[in-house]
């Protein structure tokens, strides 16, 4: 009777664990921006949704903006009020906050992340 042992090695157990672990320490270092991300998403749907919202200075976009960054937890060095633009264009305007991230990860090796959002700014028409 042959007995055929199944299973995997003391290696291929250390080999899986540090592929494991890499990827996990790149997702903890990813989701705070992430998560700051989604903040930022969350205010400009609220921005979008004030009434007037198209008929605001760039000025006044960017001020509310900040505000409501503030309270999404968005940290003002890592969005800066230049990534935030508005294009008017055929009556519409758009939105549009467009900025990086970089990230440290180890050593001299950094993760970098884009993040570009656009909403259109409805009118006072029921847009």
């Amino acid at each position: 009777m042959q007995h055929k042992v199944k299973g995997i090695t003391l290696i291929g157990f250390a080999i899986i664990l540090v592929v494991l672990g890499f990827f996990a320490y790149a997702a903890m270092r990813l989701i705070p921006a992430y998560t700051e991300y989604f903040g930022v998403v969350k205010a400009m749907d609220q921005e979008s949704k004030e009434p007037g919202a198209a008929q605001k200075s760039l000025d006044q976009l960017r001020r509310e903006l900040s505000f409501k960054f503030n309270t999404q937890y968005v940290d003002e060095q890592n969005v800066p009020p230049s990534a935030i633009s508005a294009v008017r264009d055929a009556g519409k305007v758009i939105l549009r906050v467009t900025y990086e991230r970089r990230i440290p990860f180890m050593y001299n090796v950094d993760l970098l992340v884009s993040f570009d959002h656009s909403v259109a700014l409805g009118n006072n028409t029921g847009e």
